[in-house]
């Protein structure tokens, strides 16, 4: 290939050093292929294909938007069962500073194409234990090949970077690429992993496949999703009980989840008789496994992450909401709904414990409450609290 003259800078990250090409601004227009925002996610990444790896002998990888390369070659340096990786990439600059990075890590098991994602995935079926799908914006047009390519006890990961659309910021490009309306509320960034997983699990479906959510989270600019694949048609319609959709009030507050494709979906809310809004269809499933996040937390310690410490406390955060209800509530919105401000969150997180409520922090927002108890209860306790953290004044 005719090398392009490009300004370059090294990077050092986790155990590889590459060159990448020097742009001033990060952007889907430019030819950008390295981005230091996604470290932490490539980071994740490498905790959780460890993990998932523990019980093979080896894996192969197809790293599918492969940039310079650093994904890739990270996971052939720094997951010990990593047999060999594919990386694809249409962008010719790309695929050269890729070829020009396997060479100067010396990852021979690392092989780079100049190739559409959807092309490799359909012309390599049942290759791959792993695929990853990391591209600017959407996954969507990609994870029907996955979904037909990857085989039983594989594994998907899949990012997205549209959350304005996930999230309900535009409703239209949600409903024409996931098919669902999301929600614009304070939990809108779960919703959004939710309608993704609903997504992934009813496009693997068509294959008599199912997945299971091992581990995901909304962080920056992006949502994650890491899903095993199961296959049969029994335990894939069984796994498809697990879509639905949610109601939000935004009178007063109250959410309710209501499984099944096509279940009857009342147009007043139950507690004030407000209008409701549905979001769906979406996972109502777990989210979040947490013994597979414990397995991540245990893998910390052989594994070189520069992130490592950022990587622990979202780790940590997700293991302890692992079990929680669906949705959270922003303290600041139930204090706004009541027209008082806000009193100390952990003393709320304590009076709600104390009640024998299920409560937790969640990763999704530093002001947000997961719990069990309803919307009056929580309101209640608010106010209780914030009586009692005004009479000690």
């Amino acid at each position: 290939m005719d090398e392009t003259h490009i300004d370059e800078k090294t990077i050092h990250e986790g155990k590889v050093t590459i060159k990448v090409p020097h742009f001033d601004k990060v952007s889907a227009k430019a030819p950008v292929f390295y981005n230091p925002v996604m470290e932490l996610n490539r980071d994740i990444s490498i905790a959780a294909i460890t993990v998932f790896s523990q019980d093979a002998d080896f894996i192969s990888i197809c790293d599918s938007f492969g940039g310079t390369g650093i994904r890739g070659i990270r996971y052939s340096k720094e997951i010990e069962k990593v047999q060999n990786v594919v990386i694809t990439d249409l962008n010719p600059l790309a695929v050269q500073f890729a070829e020009k990075n396997i060479e100067e890590n010396e990852t021979e098991n690392v092989k780079v194409y100049r190739e559409d994602a959807n092309i490799m995935l359909r012309r390599c079926k049942g290759k791959f234990d792993v695929v990853d799908i990391d591209p600017f914006g959407t996954p969507s047009p990609y994870l029907e090949s996955a979904a037909a390519s990857l085989r039983a006890g594989g594994m998907i990961c899949a990012t997205a970077t549209d959350t304005s659309a996930l999230c309900g910021t535009y409703t239209e490009p949600c409903i024409r690429k996931y098919g669902a309306m999301p929600l614009k509320t304070d939990y809108c960034h779960e919703n959004g992993i939710r309608i993704l997983a609903g997504f992934m699990a009813r496009t693997f479906a068509k294959y008599k496949k199912f997945i299971e959510v091992r581990f995901s989270h909304s962080t920056e600019h992006y949502m994650r999703i890491y899903a095993t694949v199961g296959k049969g048609a029994k335990n894939t319609d069984e796994s498809l009980k697990n879509l639905g959709y949610i109601t939000h009030c935004d009178k007063c507050l109250k959410r309710t989840v209501f499984k099944g494709l096509t279940p009857q979906i009342p147009e007043e809310c139950p507690e004030c008789g407000g209008k409701l809004r549905v979001g769906g269809p979406l996972w109502c499933g777990a989210i979040i496994n947490r013994d597979f996040t414990g397995k991540m937390i245990e893998s910390l310690d052989e594994l070189k992450l520069n992130k490592e410490n950022e990587v622990l406390k979202l780790f940590e955060t997700c293991y302890k909401e692992a079990e929680a209800p669906i949705g959270y509530y922003d303290i600041h919105k139930v204090c706004k709904n009541l027209k008082i401000s806000s009193p100390p969150l952990m003393d709320v997180l304590e009076k709600l414990q104390e009640e024998g409520y299920f409560v937790s922090r969640t990763h999704f927002s530093p002001v947000g409450i997961k719990t069990d108890a309803d919307v009056s209860e929580l309101k209640r306790i608010v106010l209780n609290v914030k009586d009692s953290v005004e009479g000690s004044d």
